[in-house]
Order: C-alpha cells, then sequence, then structure tokens
C-alpha cells in the first residue's frame, strides 16, 4: 500500500461510500475502507477520526466558505443576498466529484440513522456558521438566524437538484442554490 500516493482522502471518501453502500455501515470496518481506498489503517486515522466521520469530511471547510462568502458580501447587502454570497463561495468549490459522489453519500445516509444524525448535526453546524457571520456583519440575532436556516433550506434543495440533474447540461451549483433561495425569498414574503 502506496502512503505516499495523492488523494489519499478522496480515495478513503470513495472507498467508504463504496462499502457503506455495498455492504451497509454497520458491516464496513476502517480497515476494509483503508484497504479498498489503498492506503494503511494509520492513513486513514490521519484523515477521519472514525468511519462516520466521512460521510461529513467537507463540513468544516464548508462552514468556512459560507461565512467568509457572508463576510465579503457588499456592506450594503440585505441578510439574504449576504447569504447568497455564501451560497456562491461554497458552489464555486463544488466539483464533478462533488456532485458525482453526492447521491451516493445520500443513499448511504438514508440507509443508517447514525449517520442520519450525524448529517442533521452537520446541517445544524453550517447553520451557525452563517448565523455567526450575519452576527459579525451586525445583523440582529432573530434576522440572522431566520436569514442562516434558509439559507441551509436553499443549500440543501439546491444540491439535491444539482446532483439529480443530467451532468451534461454542466450547470453550476449556484445557479441551483440562487433558484432555490429566491423561491424561499417568495415563499416567505407570502407568509404575510
Amino acid at each position: 500500500m502506496a502512503r505516499w500516493e495523492p488523494g489519499a482522502r478522496e480515495r478513503l471518501v470513495l472507498a467508504a461510500v463504496d462499502l457503506f453502500t455495498e455492504q451497509g455501515y454497520d458491516a464496513t470496518t476502517v480497515a476494509e475502507i483503508a484497504e479498498r481506498a489503498g492506503v494503511t489503517k494509520s492513513t486513514f486515522f490521519r484523515h477521519f477520526p472514525d468511519k462516520r466521520e466521512v460521510l461529513v469530511a467537507g463540513q468544516e471547510a464548508l462552514s468556512r466558505l459560507l461565512s467568509e462568502g457572508i463576510a465579503d458580501a457588499p456592506e450594503d447587502a440585505t441578510p439574504l443576498e449576504a447569504v447568497a454570497a455564501g451560497l456562491d463561495r461554497v458552489s464555486s468549490e463544488m466539483t464533478s466529484f462533488n456532485r458525482d459522489l453526492g447521491p451516493r453519500i445520500k443513499a448511504a445516509v438514508a440507509a443508517n440513522t447514525e449517520l442520519q444524525e450525524r448529517d442533521r448535526t452537520k446541517s445544524v453546524g453550517m447553520s451557525a456558521a452563517m448565523t455567526e457571520a450575519l452576527l459579525r456583519r451586525g445583523i440582529a440575532d432573530p434576522t440572522a438566524h431566520l436569514a442562516a436556516e434558509l439559507g441551509m433550506i436553499a443549500f440543501r434543495q439546491g444540491w439535491a437538484r444539482w446532483t439529480e440533474t443530467d451532468r451534461a447540461a454542466d450547470v453550476p451549483l449556484a445557479t441551483y442554490t440562487r433558484a432555490a433561495l429566491d423561491d424561499l425569498r417568495a415563499a416567505s414574503a407570502a407568509l404575510g
């Protein structure tokens, strides 16, 4: 097993997703994931604390990108415009690797209660990162929380549409997250 080959983290994610799909999350061991990825078990643990974390590996990066996008939004941006800037920043980092992996991760998560709980925790963490970024912009607490929650809904809806559409269209994720956010803005206006 060549520990020095590049892309170990990505190979570990792919191996884990494949094994979780083939034999189930509970039946899959860290040793099997490492072997499938062509790395040692210790290499696995350099990248992930446990097998559960493999499927939410990008949470910290996503939260950071959302926060940076919100922080870099124009000074006069409304809370939802700042959230849109965060969604744009995250979207700009998503590649075909992420898009192709999305439905496979969704299937693995749907098949396991523990992974579903971890996925919910990931969403809460991303929403909290957006809320904090909005609060740093001087947005009032209830407004910051609401805008962040709408941002998370838009991200989930946009992600689902992006990963389920025809790959040949090559439409960027931002198109879908922006459309979802616009739909949510219109829906919230209809609440009265």
